[in-house]
């Protein structure tokens, strides 16, 4: 057993390396079959009352075909969300069970699930695991052989195999390094383990509310649900949920240095679409409407790197301030050039602009809309209208960048990739860490747009880890 971490702090990132040995797949592997197993845990971002980990198990013997893990934390720590498997927990006892699409792991090959959990007072890595109820021995085993005794095979029914369960794009970052703090959808999970709450819509005959949830894990909204409670009646989308389990839901925006409020919320019904083939709706901003949360966990802050992306409708847009969705001010005012970093979308030309007459996806770093690193005109930013598009904006220190795509078929293009813009105020940035959708950061509402699902990370993502983002939002079927 092998124990890598860094000074026993609650705060601090911790790794713990496991040799497996004696861990034999009850009634999958043979009698005979030779068993041990390395597993890699470690601790790669920690907030208060809450962490996010990642979990590597390396086969060291025979293949194997099925997998439990087991382990019991020692501090009282729960695990919110874990995806890449199915979990269960009762008290301090975990246990982690494989799905379809990762059951398999040759001699040699490893497999990884990774989770979101909380804490109070300390967070120390498990002491030990063990596969299907065998504790780690650090040594490959190979059971001794013996005859089988003589019987007929009994006779059973073929086992009943699940579908695979596609990973979500927040699986992908999470394996990227770079794990989603925030993820909002009305359309679908963007997990492959996540079946809970999407968005809650109201109705206006009696105020009653009801939450839309996935109609499986990873799987597509509900749409039935609200068509039948919203029937005879018109609905808003009041809450729209985040789906990390960190609580960073997107309401109703208050008010703010630019427009008064609560803004307006978004007609349930106004934006339906197709995801898979089955019923979904977006969110259809019309001027005056926004969403905003103003006290957040794990966005990023001041200088920290962050990535996000949304899949908007690029065919609904106009020349209002600001279509944005991303990270803001947390009083809802201009707090000055480099408080914010949010993907806007499209075609106002009163700060920066890009190629042909837009839209144009672009950065509201506050105080400017930047189509690349010059205040104004940018040439290698296209007007881009697919009907579903992706957007991107990632930051870091004195490095930012834009990318997009058609949400439906291809690859992500890069139209920026350089320094953060020629203008003083957002070298270094001193983002809030709030959340908006819809509007500016001071609240300024005149845009209009339609949003269908979006997601923020902790850390700067990978172009390939975009890229397989990219192909998952293809593999979804906006139609």
């Amino acid at each position: 057993m092998r124990f890598a971490r860094s000074r026993p702090t609650a705060w601090a990132a911790a790794a713990v390396t496991l040799a497996l040995g004696g861990a034999g797949i009850a009634g999958v592997q043979s009698a005979s079959a030779a068993a041990g197993c390395q597993v890699d845990y470690s601790v790669s971002s920690s907030w208060p009352g809450g962490f996010g980990a990642s979990v590597t198990i390396k086969n060291l013997g025979d293949a194997v075909n099925g997998w439990q893990l087991t382990w019991t934390f020692g501090a009282g720590q729960t695990i919110t969300q874990l995806w890449n498997g199915t979990v269960t927990q009762s008290g301090a006892a975990v246990t982690v069970t494989n799905v379809s699409y990762n059951a398999a792991i040759a001699s040699g090959a490893t497999t990884s699930f990774g989770f979101n959990g909380s804490w109070n007072g300390s967070n120390p890595a498990p002491a030990s695991f063990a596969l299907n109820g065998t504790t780690c021995t650090g040594v490959v085993t190979s059971p001794p052989v013996s005859s089988p005794p003589v019987s007929s095979p009994p006779v059973s029914s073929p086992p009943v195999s699940s579908p695979p369960v596609r990973q979500g794009p927040c699986d992908l970052y999470s394996s990227g390094g770079t794990p989603c703090v925030a993820a909002h959808s009305t359309t679908r999970a963007l997990y492959g383990s996540y079946s809970g709450r999407l968005y809650q819509v109201r109705r206006a005959k009696d105020n009653a509310t009801q939450d839309i949830s996935a109609l499986s894990a990873g799987g597509v909204a509900n749409a039935a649900a609200q068509d039948s409670f919203c029937s005879g009646t018109t609905c808003v989308i009041t809450v729209i949920y985040d789906q990390t389990g960190r609580g960073n839901h997107l309401t109703q925006a208050p008010g703010g240095g630019a427009a008064g409020g609560p803004d307006n919320l978004a007609n349930a019904t106004a934006a339906p679409t197709t995801v898979n083939g089955q019923k979904a709706y977006g969110v259809y901003v019309a001027a005056g409407t926004g969403y905003r949360n103003n006290s957040t966990n794990g966005i990023a802050k001041g200088d920290s790197p962050e990535g996000m992306y949304a899949i908007f409708d690029g065919t609904h847009y106009n020349g209002g301030c600001c279509f944005d969705y991303g990270n803001a001010e947390t009083n809802s005012r201009d707090n000055g050039n480099g408080t914010m970093e949010a993907i806007y979308f499209g075609n106002i030309k009163v700060w920066g602009y890009g190629a042909g007459n837009g839209p144009w996806i672009m950065a509201d770093l506050e105080n400017g809309l930047f189509s690349g690193v010059n205040q104004h005109y940018n040439a290698n930013d296209p007007t881009i209208n697919y009907r579903y598009t992706t957007a991107i904006v990632k930051g870091e220190p004195n490095h930012w960048a834009i990318r997009g795509a058609n949400a439906q078929s291809g690859s992500l293009s890069t139209f920026y990739n350089g320094v953060r813009p020629n203008v003083s105020g957002y070298n270094p940035m001193k983002k809030e860490g709030a959340i908006i959708l819809g509007i500016g950061g001071d609240n300024s509402k005149g845009a209009a747009g339609t949003f269908y699902e979006g997601v923020m990370t902790s850390g700067y993502p990978s172009d390939a880890t975009e890229n397989a983002v990219q192909s998952n939002i293809v593999a979804a079927g906006y139609r």
